[in-house]
């Protein structure tokens, strides 16, 4: 069984999608009508903008996104998957590739996100850090031992974790990771702490876009990074989708339930190939690929 997995903020670079726009006139319908819906031309930065300019949430969650969605779109009909994932943003393009929900509203979403935590993080200084080569329950009980909030935040391999929350508790947390025998424990150049309950309020925000926006039935069944297993009802993945902005991506735990499920081939739809590394990381009986056009 074929899964198609869609990246998250970090997968980014400078040129994204011009080659998709200058061969396919699907794209570049996409592209223009995605530069209407933003209110700025969002094509300028992804083609030839600064990696700067590139860097800011509100550009850099919907130039993923359109990368995403519109590769998956220039597919056709090459584009079958059996299930479907994405890592934190990456499960917006997941829900328009299998059909929940539409091009014009997903972007809308995505933007409204990206822009709601954006404004969570200048509320409160925040930060995330990646923790190398330390078991998850370790990780788990150095955030419930450190004073302040500090918590596990983006499982995306065995033996890589990400916390998040304020910049002290994260600073004490990282020194007591480095102490219980991490290889690693470095605080990432992020806006804030994704993921972590200093998103309340853009979880707030979001929730009532989202409740307020058309969700369709699902070609396939979407893993999505709160529960981990199949999901298909709208209700139940609008409910999946508020909650991730406070909850951990648990991408390991995603991964490995789609491999019992009968998974076999990852094939990574958007910028990068971080995701399929990661994959390998998981389980490396299973193939891995990236979106290839005919």
């Amino acid at each position: 069984m074929n899964a198609y997995i869609f990246p998250g903020q970090g997968a980014q670079f400078v040129g994204m999608g011009l080659d998709l726009y200058e061969k396919y006139p699907v794209a570049q319908e996409l592209f223009e009508n995605a530069n209407e819906i933003l209110g700025f031309h969002i094509t300028d930065i992804m083609f030839e903008g600064t990696t700067e300019d590139l860097k800011q949430t509100k550009v850099t969650q919907p130039a993923i996104f359109l990368h995403s969605v519109i590769l998956s779109k220039v597919m056709g009909a090459s584009f079958k998957p059996d299930m479907v994932a994405g890592h934190s943003l990456g499960e917006f393009s997941a829900l328009v590739a299998n059909g929940v929900l539409n091009f014009e509203d997903g972007l809308k979403l995505v933007s409204q996100r990206a822009l709601a935590m954006q404004k969570a993080c200048e509320l409160q200084p925040s930060t995330m850090a990646a923790v190398l080569n330390l078991p998850d329950d370790v990780v788990e009980r150095i955030c419930e031992e450190t004073n302040g909030i500090v918590v596990a935040a983006n499982y995306n391999c065995p033996g890589q974790l990400v916390i998040s929350g304020e910049v002290n508790a994260i600073e004490v947390a990282c020194e007591k990771m480095k102490e219980a025998g991490a290889r690693r424990a470095l605080v990432l150049p992020v806006g804030g702490a994704f993921h972590s309950p200093l998103m309340e309020p853009a979880r707030e925000e979001l929730a009532s876009a989202i409740e307020s926006t058309a969700f369709g039935s699902a070609n396939c069944p979407i893993y999505q990074n709160v529960p981990t297993t199949a999901v298909s009802g709208s209700d139940e993945i609008k409910k999946n989708l508020i909650s991730q902005l406070t909850a951990p991506v648990k991408w390991t735990q995603s991964v490995q339930n789609m491999i019992k499920d009968g998974a076999s081939l990852f094939t990574e739809v958007g910028p990068g190939k971080v995701l399929q590394g990661l994959v390998r990381k998981i389980n490396g009986d299973v193939e891995t690929t990236s979106a290839i056009l005919e």
